[in-house]
């Protein structure tokens, strides 16, 4: 899945590799440029040239950025591969031990954060089950918060993704499934609620959506400077689009209903109510297809939550909510 539109191809390669080595830096006595950290969509890999330029710009906008990719493997294919196949909760755990194992992240004060499509919801629960090191801003783009209720069609010649969506048809509840197969532990059907309470791996808990509710969850989250959700208004990719602002969607009819309607947040499952509530909890949209993103919108991104941040206390709290939205 290619991120960025061409005009990034520019950016040296030798402006990835300052980033990459260059540790979290002060900017001034009182501003500190924290690392970011980037978890990648589905069919993607740490070693694509679109992820590479994101890395790259990153860094370009906010010198001595560091920037951390997160990998499931120790080679592009086999990364790819783990974006389809594999366990949730024991990626997730991976995760946690490789960020609180890097020396720079776990220095620094704390690191910002930026998921792609279902990269989104996994840094949500690192977030919630993990946090350490401590997530400062959260960003996500066309992630799907509130799950799928629909697969994502598959190019020709495509084995490994064919293999995981008739794997999805052919039993999303079953065990082998929810165990192995990365999109059906976020596959969310209202017409299928029971089943999904009942069997699902990761979103199910994640979510907080059973009868028990994880305490620790909402306090983590709560603990965000700012979470950002950007949904694409053309996206016919993540299915339904409106799941990147944690809205749910009647699969019958269509109709919508937003986050501050559900009990998720009027109960307060997930600490997003509080996050609302000290308008630290934003809605955005960005045009175009399901990850199709411009250079402008990721400098924009970059400077907007990214920048360097006064030590001494959190950023400015503010809403920015598309009219009509929530």
């Amino acid at each position: 899945m290619k991120y960025l539109l061409p005009t990034l191809a520019s950016l040296a390669a030798s402006a990835l590799s300052a980033a990459l080595l260059e540790p979290w830096a002060v900017a001034t006595d009182r501003d500190t440029q924290l690392p970011l950290v980037i978890w990648h969509g589905l069919g993607d890999d740490f070693e694509r040239e679109g992820l590479q330029e994101i890395a790259a710009l990153a860094t370009k906008v906010n010198p001595g950025t560091y920037v951390h990719l997160i990998q499931l493997a120790d080679t592009g294919s086999d990364d790819r591969q783990a974006t389809f196949m594999g366990n949730l909760t024991e990626q997730l755990i991976t995760v946690c031990e490789q960020l609180a194992a890097d020396p720079i992240l776990g220095s620094a004060p704390a690191v910002n954060a930026l998921g792609f499509s279902q990269g989104g919801q996994f840094l949500r629960g690192y977030v919630e089950r993990c946090n350490a090191p401590r997530v400062h801003n959260l960003v996500t783009f066309g992630s799907q918060h509130n799950g799928i209720a629909e697969f994502q069609s598959c190019s020709t010649g495509d084995w490994v993704c064919q293999g995981a969506e008739a794997l999805l048809h052919a039993g999303r509840w079953t065990e082998f499934v929810q165990s192995r197969l990365v999109p059906a532990q976020y596959f969310r059907d209202p017409a299928e609620l029971d089943a999904y309470l009942e069997h699902s791996n990761y979103l199910a808990d994640i979510n907080n959506e059973r009868a028990h509710k994880n305490t620790t969850y909402a306090a983590n989250l709560a603990t965000l400077n700012r979470f950002a959700m950007f949904m694409f208004d053309k996206d016919t990719i993540a299915v339904p689009k409106e799941s990147a602002w944690f809205a749910d969607v009647n699969s019958t009819d269509g109709t919508v209903t937003p986050l501050r309607e559900r009990p998720i947040y009027k109960e307060d499952w997930l600490g997003l109510k509080k996050l609302g509530d000290q308008d630290k909890l934003e809605f955005r949209t960005v045009p175009g297809q399901h990850m199709h993103l411009s250079e402008k919108v990721m400098e924009e991104t970059f400077k907007e939550y990214f920048g360097p941040t006064d030590s001494s206390r959190s950023s400015p709290p503010r809403l920015i909510e598309q009219p009509g939205a929530q």
